[in-house]
């Protein structure tokens, strides 16, 4: 059966929870049409060794100015014996979502969690775990991003809740976009509201109602816990501090109230508290980091392309390497994250074994491989041609491909890397945006600096949307072209599972068979490895 997620569905949506609009027999209409109550299940996240923060959403009724809901924790899912609990008060001030972050807890310990209302009422059963102390002998984490709903079904995340092996769930961005669904092309049963792009705060409510209201995904936070940072899809594309690609002023307004209303509504929906950044300890096995690159500090992307326009672009695109390019003022996280980030480390790296760091986009160097454009499909238009045919340019110049990411900051990117070595610090980057599947060997100055895992988007179409050459050829080109790049996929949608134990950290890609359809098998997994002190993928 294939059910669209339509306006109506979702401001009637109620108490049956929104994600039994696609299982209608669940509960029923009428309780649709009732319109009250617990809609998108529950959500746990900021895991610590000794609390927990809890999310739901209760509406009240029409005439509440708020609601009192309680929480209650246990260590048995029937909650025979509740261990600890809290109380928050909710409205329609914060779209009636509640979070209670629970203390008293004991680590690497599973509980269940459940939220009452005041009429007696009680949320759908929640399981979450809190983080290990001193010596661990595993920790399993998935990594998520780029979760465009109308590109296709969330198997991924349908996949990955299925698990038994993994402790906590990373989304390292791109959880919602923002796009109109002209823009977006989705796929049957799959459009999102609202219908335009979303920019006011009504807008970016509704766009995550619609987006939590999915099955696989509301399934996903209630096995487990989610450490989250966004990137610019939850505001608009290509965003930093005082703008984005995706804004113009002219006719959207000012950027500050869209951003301002961007940030409340991903803290209200999301499972995550209000600190910027943070690091999560993992035992004696490591920390992991949480960090923001995109609306608080970064600066605005520097502009190549008006060296493509110039009349020499040969010449322009060398000045342009050698001076805006390299900016020491340029920055992704802002020079107070950066001097945070940089004690973390070295404070860390001598009590914890590895230093995993959760990151928006990629650090990666990648340029255009030489041959890029015989991979284009036939047909393409002169648009994409000529963006290839730039990128390609760029390159012989020594250029990335993407200004957007860390490659657009290179002296940030040194930064970051620099603090890594000083600290002695077995550094693994987790990451996401390209929509494609990487692993990268860093290095700074020449030498080894660690390691980088970067994930294939959920659902966002990849670079086999506008190549049609064999993926493996295009794969094989970009390993070719980029020492740092070690292996590559091109062309299919999934998750990275992490293992992470003293001695090594494993990623494997999970790449599933399909998204067109609600199908969770997979068509294939790859996995790699770094040893503890190598700083290099094993062979």
């Amino acid at each position: 059966m294939v059910l669209t997620i339509d306006r109506r569905s979702l401001v009637l949506g109620g108490s049956l929870g929104l994600g039994a609009m696609f299982f209608p027999a669940g509960r029923g209409l009428a309780a649709v049409l009732e319109g009250r109550g617990f809609t998108h299940s529950v959500a746990s996240g900021e895991p610590g060794t000794d609390s927990m923060l809890l999310w739901t959403r209760y509406v009240g009724a029409s005439d509440d100015a708020f609601v009192r809901l309680d929480v209650e924790v246990a260590l048995d899912p029937e909650f025979a014996k509740v261990v600890a609990g809290g109380t928050f008060r909710t409205g329609a001030f914060r779209d009636w979502t509640a979070k209670v972050t629970v203390d008293g807890l004991k680590s690497g310990t599973v509980y269940w969690y459940r939220f009452v209302a005041p009429d007696g009422t009680k949320s759908p059963v929640g399981r979450t775990k809190t983080l290990p102390e001193g010596k661990t002998n595993r920790f399993g984490l998935a990594v998520f991003s780029c979760s465009n709903l109308p590109n296709g079904w969330f198997n991924a995340y349908g996949h990955a809740a299925q698990r038994g092996d993994l402790d906590l769930w990373l989304h390292v961005g791109d959880y919602i976009y923002e796009y109109d669904n002209a823009r977006a092309k989705p796929i049957e049963g799959r459009r999102v509201e609202p219908d335009n792009e979303i920019i006011a705060i009504a807008d970016y409510r509704l766009r995550y109602a619609c987006y939590r209201a999915d099955p696989d995904l509301q399934k996903l936070h209630q096995v487990a816990p989610m450490v989250a940072l966004w990137d610019d899809h939850e505001s608009a594309n290509d965003s930093w501090e005082g703008g984005a690609q995706n804004h113009q002023p002219a006719t959207e307004g000012d950027w500050n109230p869209r951003r301002a209303a961007a940030m409340q509504v991903y803290r209200e929906w999301m499972p995550v508290s209000d600190e910027p950044w943070k690091a999560y300890p993992l035992g004696a096995l490591g920390t992991l980091y949480r960090t923001e690159s995109r609306l608080l500090a970064r600066t605005r992307q520097a502009d190549i392309g008006a060296a493509y326009k110039a009349s020499n672009p040969d010449a322009a695109l060398a000045a342009f390497r050698d001076g805006a390019w390299q900016d020491p003022a340029a920055t992704m996280l802002g020079t107070t994250q950066e001097s945070w980030l940089s004690h973390q480390l070295k404070a860390n790296a001598q009590t914890s074994a590895w230093q995993l760091i959760g990151m928006g986009t990629i650090l990666g160097r990648t340029v255009m491989p030489a041959q890029a454009v015989d991979w284009l499909r036939a047909g393409s238009s002169e648009g994409t041609i000529n963006n290839f045919r730039n990128s390609i340019r760029a390159a012989k110049a020594g250029l990335p491909m993407w200004m957007d990411r860390w490659d657009g900051y290179p002296a940030g990117r040194s930064r970051l890397l620099k603090a890594a070595q000083v600290a002695d610090a077995d550094l693994v980057m987790l990451s996401g945006d390209s929509h494609n599947a990487w692993a990268y060997a860093l290095t700074e100055g020449g030498k080894p600096a660690g390691v980088e895992f970067a994930g294939q988007a959920v659902t966002s179409n990849g670079m086999e949307g506008s190549c049609g050459a064999d993926p493996r050829i295009v794969a094989q080109g970009f390993v070719a072209a980029n020492p740092e790049l070690k292996w590559a996929d091109t062309s299919r949608r999934g998750y990275m599972m992490i293992e992470v134990t003293p001695q090594r950290v494993t990623g494997e890609w999970q790449f599933l068979k399909t998204i067109t359809e609600r199908n969770t098998e997979l068509s294939g997994t790859h996995r790699m490895q770094v040893e503890r002190g190598r700083r290099v993928f094993a062979s």
